[in-house]
């Protein structure tokens, strides 16, 4: 169905109605820079906790050409982003996969991405309580000798997550700058300590051979990177918070992915280095969690070992509030279209926060912790693998999607004929296409991500699909009973 989108012409606002002196229907305006951006959706992928925990299993599935399957995915979501920050002018509110989806590919497509960013966002924040939860609690025994269960650390994070998102953009920028910059500070001073030392065996540059990258072994390491930069695209969702808008978010979107490319595939083959080129599939199968480490211990010192540890609870911390503030800032602009409750679109008169949302988000993640904790299942094997994937699987399919809303948008909008054919047509084509590959390829090795069975693994892999489509639906009965809140989808002008 062909739905009109004059990117022009300016749209009357709609934002949630006050419901009383105490709230405020806008959001902070022109308080984040570029840099602020980048550490909110640098921090959503947690590098120290990726390389870490993750890395390994790369090396170990696709050998010494795993640094080549980053510099792959980077390349790819470069593609991406090429063709979403031509978009962004036209984009005049924070709604983000949801605005651009259905300003491209229609109102219907538009909710069932909405839909699936929020349930995708959630799972990818919630599941990593459980993580955050286990490794605090191994932290603390292993340091301090205080042995708590992981749900204790679990509902603390929620506590400090609820509150550092409830104060203002502001001070939970400074946060995230601080723990970003220290967790890759302490990547670097391995990397340093390595190249230092010449590595195991001397340095070299056999990870990028052809011989090394073109195998059939590389499908597990793709699949495992593309979960690394998870989160970058949500420079869009800050857009209202922004200064100049226009240039701030694709400015921020080409640093985070580029920051994100670059450092993952050098820390990748610098661990590699470590090790060396005859030894590192050994040792990532030896013992994969404890690679890192090792290497820290060998090249730098114990201190440093114990201060990653500190530093990948900290990772984790800073991964849930980018995430908490993605998902309040998703429903504060579905609330100001009506689609999502009004008081979801309240925002603090001191903090400028979406403070209810924040507080709804929190409450549904205690509960699920609480269900998981219940349940006696593994806080890492299980509950942060089993609830991350349909969040990792939901992400690429909105990035494919909107990738492909690009070249829609720019193919029924004449008054966007200006802008240059690769911007709007060749990149993003050609990444909805590789982002589409992508996503079939990780939900073939999804027991990489899950180390479930079969019928775990189709289970997560539906639910994509399925609400997806039950936003759709739901978008058509908004058509057919509130026709004035439909013809509005994704219009409110926030500027």
């Amino acid at each position: 169905m062909t739905e009109p989108n004059v990117p022009t012409a300016a749209q009357q606002p709609s934002s949630p109605q006050p419901a009383g002196p105490e709230t405020n229907p806008h959001l902070q305006r022109g308080t984040l820079g570029v840099a602020d951006i980048v550490f909110f959706v640098a921090a959503a992928a947690a590098p120290l906790t990726v390389m870490a925990g993750v890395a390994p299993l790369a090396i170990l599935f696709g050998g010494i050409g795993a640094p080549a399957a980053y510099v792959g995915v980077g390349v790819l979501l470069c593609l991406f982003a090429v063709g979403f920050t031509a978009m962004t002018p036209y984009i005049r509110n924070a709604g983000a996969f949801y605005s651009y989806i259905a300003r491209g590919l229609g109102r219907p497509a538009g909710l069932g991405a909405a839909l699936l960013a929020l349930f995708s966002y959630n799972a990818l924040q919630i599941g990593v309580f459980g993580a955050f939860g286990f490794f605090s609690a191994a932290t603390a025994n292993d340091l301090l000798g205080v042995d708590l269960p992981w749900p204790v650390y679990a509902f603390a994070g929620i506590a400090v997550v609820w509150f550092l998102g409830f104060r203002s953009i502001n001070f939970g920028a400074k946060v995230l700058a601080a723990l970003l910059i220290a967790e890759t500070a302490i990547l670097l001073l391995l990397a340093g300590a390595i190249l230092v030392k010449g590595g195991a065996n001397g340095l070299a540059l056999d990870s990028f051979a052809p011989s090394n990258v073109f195998t059939s072994k590389m499908s597990g390491p793709l699949g495992l990177s593309v979960a690394a930069f998870i989160g970058f695209e949500a420079t869009a969702i800050y857009r209202e918070e922004a200064r100049d808008p226009d240039r701030t978010v694709p400015r921020a979107t080409y640093l985070a992915v580029g920051f994100l490319g670059l450092f993952y595939t050098f820390i990748v083959w610098v661990i590699i280095q470590a090790f060396g080129s005859d030894q590192v599939v050994k040792a990532a199968a030896q013992n994969p969690a404890e690679m890192f480490f090792t290497a820290m211990t060998r090249y730098v010192g114990g201190w440093a070992t114990d201060l990653q540890r500190i530093l990948i609870v900290t990772s984790l911390l800073a991964a849930l509030l980018s995430f908490h503030n993605a998902i309040t800032r998703y429903a504060y602009a579905l609330s100001a279209e009506r689609v999502a409750p009004a008081v979801l679109g309240r925002v603090h008169p001191r903090h400028g926060s979406p403070w209810i949302a924040g507080i709804a988000q929190s409450a549904l993640a205690v509960v699920v912790v609480a269900v998981f904790a219940a349940t006696g299942v593994h806080p890492y094997n299980q509950f942060f693998l089993w609830v991350n994937t349909p969040g990792v699987v939901g992400i690429l399919v909105l990035q494919a999607l909107a990738a492909f809303a690009v070249v829609a948008f720019f193919r029924r909008n004449p008054a966007t004929r200006g802008e240059g054919r690769l911007r709007t047509l060749v990149a993003p084509a050609a990444g909805g296409i590789l982002l589409t590959v992508t996503t079939g390829l990780v939900c073939k090795r999804l027991d990489l991500f899950t180390g479930a069975g079969p019928v775990v693994n189709w289970t997560l892999a539906a639910l994509t699909p399925a609400l997806f489509l039950t936003g759709a639906f739901y978008a058509l009965h908004v058509r057919r009973t509130r026709p004035d809140v439909y013809a509005k989808l994704a219009t409110t002008d926030i500027n």
